[in-house]
């Protein structure tokens, strides 16, 4: 039995969690970035990099969908990029509040929703009071989040609403890791296993 199906026989789900990028990560999608899993099965995982703002605010979206009325305030706020699958699709984490269309919870105070509904609430000034827009997202396939974990890519830690929500994006990477007690400054740039 492999070590990535040991992990999944244990139900040990990564949902939840924050996964912290390793200083030293390669990989240009994922340096330096701070992704909630919203989703992991045997099927493999979904998340959203909660930390990497782009230059679009929510006005842009909604002008898109021709949506009317917008509170101005709503329409400021960022989008972050989600991840590099699915750029055109839009991702809303958001607090527990009413009932949207396609929404998973994540946890019982943070959900994602993936229908038109919420923005719409949103943009009217009705929607969840806690939010993040993402556009795409980040996806692991079966094991391959696991074997990242094990190989020292990622560091791992429950998510809070708060980080997830009202810490500055250029705090959020080492706010994650002091979740851990972890300083990134003092971590070697190099990957192994002691």
């Amino acid at each position: 039995m492999s070590e990535d199906t040991k992990i999944m026989d244990l139900g040990r789900s990564l949902t939840n969690q924050l996964l912290i990028a390793m200083p030293g990560m390669k990989d240009p999608n994922f340096n330096s970035t701070v992704t909630l899993i919203c989703e992991h099965n045997d099927d493999g995982a979904l998340g959203i990099i909660i930390n990497r703002p782009l230059n679009l605010k929510l006005s842009s979206l909604l002008d898109q969908l021709s949506v009317k009325d917008v509170d101005p305030i709503v329409a400021n706020n960022p989008i972050v990029s989600g991840g590099p699958i699915g750029a055109e699709r839009g991702f809303v984490l958001h607090n527990k509040t009413q009932s949207f269309k396609n929404t998973i919870s994540v946890s019982d105070d943070i959900q994602l929703t993936l229908s038109r509904d919420v923005i719409e609430a949103m943009a009217t000034g009705v929607g969840p009071q806690k939010s993040l827009i993402a556009i795409g997202y980040a996806g692991w396939d079966s094991g391959q989040l696991e074997e990242e974990i094990l190989t020292n890519f990622w560091l791992n830690v429950t998510a809070t609403p708060e980080l997830v929500f009202n810490t500055p994006f250029v705090d959020r990477w080492n706010s994650a890791a002091h979740l851990l007690g972890v300083d990134l400054a003092s971590v070697s740039l190099e990957a192994g296993h002691a």
